[in-house]
């Protein structure tokens, strides 16, 4: 299955709930599964862009929220998730819309090559999902954005502050460097 017969598999399911998502002809359960499939979709595309480079901070906090907003994503049928009322469901499918809004953003910035836009909206989307998560799970102790941008940019000064700015990372350096403390290693065994 290709990508795009993913999203429109999913794209289906949310045009499943109505005209534009206005009717609430389907089960509110429906909504729980297609926003962590959606994120997730998301999620792995954005991971994709990133891989062949060193994340900054942003793009790492940015996947690390979307992580934090499915991890032990429940089934419908699980314990701690509540049947929704008519008002709660409301405001998922409103959720929902701003979510979909957010992806078409983010197929726009994937075609455009513009990690930065896909980094704040994958952000978006992970708030989005999150609140439906909070909806259907009001006691899952969920992160905030900022709680796990804070953390991630804690350990990404602190790598940071790892790298020698004395040295230029050249591979002809790095290979002298090597030699130098393997003959130094050497030199210490011999003694």
């Amino acid at each position: 299955m290709t990508q795009d017969d993913m999203n429109q598999t999913h794209d289906d399911a949310v045009r499943a709930g109505g005209d534009g998502l206005e009717e609430h002809s389907t089960s509110p359960d429906l909504w729980l599964r297609v926003g962590a499939e959606r994120l997730s979709l998301v999620r792995y595309v954005f991971l994709v862009q990133i891989e062949d480079g060193i994340p900054t901070a942003a793009q790492r906090s940015a996947l690390e929220y979307s992580d934090a907003v499915l991890i032990g994503w429940p089934d419908a049928d699980a314990p701690d998730v509540v049947a929704v009322d008519e008002r709660q469901e409301a405001e998922i499918v409103a959720h929902v819309r701003i979510m979909e809004e957010y992806i078409g953003k983010f197929r726009e910035s994937e075609r455009e090559g513009n990690i930065d836009d896909m980094t704040d909206i994958l952000i978006r989307i992970s708030e989005r999902v999150a609140e439906i998560r909070k909806i259907f799970q009001p006691d899952f102790p969920l992160p905030t954005f900022a709680e796990i941008r804070r953390v991630v940019q804690e350990e990404w000064d602190e790598d940071m502050g790892k790298i020698d700015p004395q040295s230029s990372g050249s591979a002809s350096e790095v290979e002298q460097e090597t030699r130098l403390e393997n003959e130094q290693r050497d030199a210490g065994e011999q003694s």
